[in-house]
């Protein structure tokens, strides 16, 4: 959109109460589309209808922020996930949280926990789907919107272990590597010893036992390809399942409803 574009806007959206650096952000936001979800600087400008120099401070106030990001290697910007947590504007997710939730209602019902879905938005699982049956009363604050890192967490290891190889690389050279957990690895190498027992046991486990009192069992979303576009997990507490307890509870229930999740995008698409 050429710069003066917005020059006709209705008086109201002219009013001296409105804040004009916010409207200018949200026309940042709004330059990206499903059909260019990728663009420069000056694309972003144009579209905009804003100068170079008020695009560039509105795109690092964003990135700042966390709602757009760079792409990595090029000059161009991208929109994150993050417009989730303002109401879950990232239309193109839509489908797939629809789709999942009566198969994480599934999951509850079977093993009489927690269910979640997440899909990766950078170095992060951001959760876009959750159903449980009772962890609020352990304290465990974890909903729509929230952000993880993938490497520390099972959910995010069930990704990462079914990405293509360049991606994985660019998200371990991203990401901060923390031992925030006795089962969090610690450096890249630990992670790809990590992914490589979750391809070969389909299923990723991380026991926060002595963390928060839970037991994370997690498992792929695997589209046509067999590369991961989600992921699904569940959630039982340490003090009463032991982790050959949940593996042998859940592993089976969790692998069916992915892969059924897995044929509905398919079809979906």
């Amino acid at each position: 959109m050429p710069k003066g574009a917005h020059d006709d806007a209705p008086a109201g959206a002219k009013d001296k109460n409105l804040v004009h650096s916010l409207a200018k952000g949200f026309r940042v936001l709004e330059a990206f589309t499903a059909e260019e979800p990728e663009l420069l600087q000056s694309e972003i400008a144009v579209r905009a209808g804003l100068d170079a120099g008020t695009t560039f401070r509105m795109l690092n106030t964003l990135v700042s922020l966390g709602y757009v990001a760079p792409v990595p290697r090029t000059r161009r910007y991208r929109l994150t996930l993050k417009p989730l947590e303002l109401g879950f504007n990232a239309i193109a997710r839509r489908g797939l949280r629809d789709l999942a939730r009566p198969v994480l209602r599934g999951l509850v019902g079977e093993v009489n926990e927690a269910a979640s879905l997440g899909v990766l938005d950078d170095v992060d699982v951001v959760y876009v789907e959750r159903v449980q049956a009772g962890l609020v009363r352990m304290g465990v604050d974890i909903r729509v919107g929230s952000r993880i890192p993938a490497t520390t967490s099972a959910i995010g290891q069930a990704l990462l272990a079914f990405l293509p190889e360049p991606n994985l690389d660019a998200v371990l050279a991203a990401s901060r590597f923390e031992r925030i957990g006795p089962d969090v690895p610690g450096s890249a190498d630990e992670v790809r010893e990590r992914l490589a027992e979750v391809r070969r046991d389909g299923v990723a486990l991380t026991d926060w036992a002595s963390v928060n009192g839970l037991r994370v069992l997690a498992a792929p979303v695997l589209d046509r390809d067999g590369y991961a576009v989600a992921a699904i997990s569940v959630a039982a507490p340490a003090m009463r399942t032991s982790r050959a307890e949940i593996v042998e509870r859940a592993k089976a229930p969790l692998l069916a409803r992915a892969q059924e999740l897995g044929l509905a995008l398919a079809a979906f698409s």
